[in-house]
């Protein structure tokens, strides 16, 4: 069956709208400051296999409904900053976006996961000249955005990596493991941006 109900084009068209926003930001910083907002950005209409396996885990009819409203992460976008403080510039700018409305963000950095996970989710609602699922026209679409810095991003990758791809025999000691990593690198990421204040402060 098609979960997306026939409107996996909008949904790519919505996934270049983000993206192309944070493009010409991260253009119009690096004139403005000689600096990029982020080090790479990714983005991704969720696969249609996967939504349904997503809504059968969450005991969903497994429809378009809850693929494009009950779901809010059918296009997801992740932005891999250097710095801490480029994520919160990120959300600034969002903020002041037209055509979005921020409906929910979580500060992972600032409240790791009991794991260590660290990042900062957010949920756009995104204004569309299609007609969405509800038969609104505007339509209103939601786009998930993850912010993250390098190291961040390294440790939830491997992270997943470990815990899903792999049977572990120790899961205690791993879990405390992964922990500790992800409070080191949460430090060197608090290092680092001290260190970039106190190059800015010499200039």
């Amino acid at each position: 069956m098609d979960i997306y109900g026939g409107y996996t084009p909008v949904l790519d068209e919505l996934l270049n709208q983000i993206l192309n926003h944070f493009k010409e930001e991260n253009k119009i910083h690096q004139e403005q400051t000689g600096d990029s907002l982020y080090e790479h950005l990714i983005g991704r209409v969720k696969r249609p296999e996967s939504m349904i396996e997503k809504c059968q885990r969450k005991e969903l009819p497994v429809n378009p409904e809850s693929a494009l409203k009950v779901n809010r992460d059918s296009v997801g976008i992740r932005v891999v900053c250097n710095f801490i403080d480029d994520i919160y510039t990120c959300i600034d700018l969002i903020n002041n976006w037209d055509d979005v409305t921020i409906v929910k963000q979580k500060d992972y950095i600032t409240n790791a996961k009991p794991n260590g996970y660290r990042s900062y989710h957010i949920i756009l609602d995104v204004e569309r000249a299609e007609k969405d699922i509800e038969g609104n026209t505007p339509g209103h679409y939601f786009v998930e955005v993850q912010l993250r810095t390098i190291a961040m991003d390294t440790w939830a990758s491997l992270e997943h990596e470990m815990k899903y791809k792999h049977k572990i025999k120790n899961p205690e000691m791993i879990g405390k493991e992964l922990k500790r990593v992800a409070d080191e690198l949460a430090s060197c990421d608090v290092s680092m941006q001290t260190l970039r204040h106190l190059i800015r402060e010499e200039d």
